[in-house]
C-alpha cells in the first residue's frame, strides 16, 4: 500500500482517471484572435442624375490590333450557307422522326390485329367450354336419375 502511494506521487504529470484532469495543464489551446480590418472610406453613391453625360452607351473605338476587333465576322454568303445546312439537317431529322413514327404505327396495327384474332379465339374457346360444361351437367343429371 505504501508503494502504491509512492507511485502516484512520483509522477505528478500523470493523473489517474478517478481524480479528473490536472489543474496545472490547460485543457484547450488559447483562442486565436482575428486581426482588425482596416477602415475603408465610403465609395459614395452610385446614383447619377438622368441628364448626366456619364450615363449611356460607351462608344468603343478598337484599333485593328485590338482583340475585340479580331472577332470572326460572317459574310452574308456564310450566313446563307449555315442556314442551308441547318435546314437540311432539320429536314433529315424530321424525315427520321416521320419514319420512326410510321414504323411505330405499323407495329401498333399489327399488334391490334393479333389482339383481335386472339380475342375471337378466346371467345370461341369460352363458348366451347361453356357448352361442354352444360352438356356434362345434363348427362350427369340424366345418369343419376336412372
Amino acid at each position: 500500500m505504501g508503494d502504491a502511494s509512492l507511485h502516484k506521487t512520483a509522477s505528478p504529470d500523470w493523473s489517474d482517471s478517478s481524480s479528473g484532469s490536472s489543474v496545472d495543464q490547460p485543457i484547450h489551446a488559447p483562442k486565436p484572435v482575428r486581426p482588425q480590418l482596416p477602415s475603408r472610406k465610403s465609395s459614395g453613391t452610385m446614383i447619377v442624375p438622368r441628364d448626366s453625360t456619364e450615363v449611356g452607351p460607351v462608344d468603343l473605338h478598337a484599333g485593328p490590333d485590338d482583340v475585340r476587333a479580331m472577332s470572326p465576322r460572317r459574310t452574308s454568303e456564310d450566313i446563307q450557307t449555315l442556314g442551308k445546312e441547318a435546314r437540311e439537317e432539320l429536314q433529315r431529322h424530321a424525315k427520321a422522326l416521320q419514319d420512326s413514327l410510321l414504323t411505330l404505327f405499323n407495329r401498333i396495327e399489327a399488334v391490334k390485329e393479333e389482339h383481335d384474332k386472339l380475342d375471337s379465339h378466346n371467345k370461341f374457346l369460352q363458348k366451347y367450354i361453356g357448352d361442354l360444361m352444360s352438356t356434362s351437367k345434363l348427362t350427369s343429371s340424366g345418369r343419376s336419375k336412372k
